[in-house]
């Protein structure tokens, strides 16, 4: 007689580093990374899931601030390599960069048709108060969820903080403090969490999960963020304009995308255009678009090359530029890429 093992969902989780795998050392007092082999010692609430739950530790932890491209590369290799063995993934992220790394992770991932959860707290795990074991605990519980014909519920990339599952490329920290360290300004969360988790069915990216991930691995860091500024000099935009290598230049302007109408400013933005650097506009502000079209400082943009950004989140434009440029595209080519939303990263205004 064969025995059948039950299907329990099952969720791998990644621990970069941060302050969710912190615990305080009885003897010293410190904060301290614990071993995440001992993940239901530590958060024995977990034990209530009926759950496979295995884990993933980088050694040594890593502070956030450190966070760059090639460990972004890992964490795709990590999850490309054990994505047929789980239904979901977690990972367990310092705050700082985390909307970095999901807005990159969302087109590293390409054709993604699992779970993708980044979570973290403001306390760590091991402290009374602690905001870090429910985060974690609803972050599996999403990773996990699937509907009736076994296909992910949330297959996407998203971050899971204070009670809300955003999408990971409209993200941005706004609070050091807080336990609602992250906000979606121009994208509603995709899930609330309460009593019962709430999912915006709508809201989430339609896949086809017959389709095969393909994970990518390539960046290119040549990339500048320039934020104007009343009294920017001529001196300080030619320096920037004009760094050695650079492809690619996230401008931030003024409201719906407004900048000065210095002819030197717009000389020296045409100048850069010409010679195959991507100017990206985005908006200092937090909530709204960018409307180049709509006032006479945003047509004089739109003549020097610059290319609208839309409501994009600057993590999201950073990122998103870092990975096109990686694939050794033409400045053309990004230009297409970058006006082409490729994983709902922003929205385009109605014409």
């Amino acid at each position: 007689m064969n025995i059948i093992e039950p299907d329990y969902p099952s969720v791998l989780l990644i621990y970069t580093g941060g302050t969710i795998g912190m615990i305080e050392n009885p003897e010293t007092g410190a904060l301290e990374a614990f071993n995440f082999d001992q993940l239901q010692e530590n958060v024995p609430e977990l034990k209530r899931f009926n759950y496979r739950i295995s884990s993933y530790q980088f050694t040594p932890p890593i502070d956030s601030s450190d966070m760059e491209p090639a460990l972004w590369a890992k964490l795709v290799k990590i999850i490309h390599y054990n994505y047929d063995s789980f239904d979901g993934f977690v990972i367990l992220h310092g705050t700082d960069t985390m909307a970095y790394t999901a807005s990159a992770l969302s087109f590293m991932l390409e054709n993604l048709s699992k779970p993708v959860i980044l979570t973290g707290s403001q306390l760590p795990i091991g402290v009374l108060r602690t905001d870090g074991k429910e985060n974690l605990i609803t972050s599996i519980e999403i990773a996990a969820a699937k509907h009736p014909d076994g296909t992910a519920v949330v297959p996407e990339v998203c971050i899971f903080f204070e009670n809300q599952l955003l999408r990971g490329n409209r993200t941005t920290k706004i609070n050091a403090e807080g336990f609602n360290a992250f906000r979606s300004y121009n994208y509603p969360p995709l899930a609330t969490a309460g009593i019962h988790i709430k999912y915006e069915y709508d809201r989430i990216n339609k896949v086809n999960p017959k389709l095969p991930m393909h994970p990518h691995y390539v960046f290119n860091t040549n990339v500048i963020i320039m934020t104007i500024f009343p009294g920017i000099q001529e001196q300080t935009v030619k320096t920037i304009l004009n760094t050695p290598g650079l492809k690619a230049v996230i401008l931030k302007t003024y409201g719906s995308g407004n900048a000065p109408q210095k002819a030197w400013f717009i000389d020296l933005l045409t100048d850069a255009t010409d010679r195959g650097i991507v100017i990206v506009n985005i908006s200092q502000c937090a909530t709204g678009m960018v409307e180049m079209a709509r006032y006479e400082t945003g047509l004089h943009l739109l003549d020097a090359g610059v290319i609208s950004g839309y409501d994009a989140t600057v993590e999201c434009v950073l990122t998103k530029l870092m990975f096109l440029l990686g694939h050794k595209l033409s400045p053309r080519e990004i230009r297409n890429e970058m006006s082409r939303s490729i994983c709902g990263e922003f929205t385009r205004p109605a014409l």
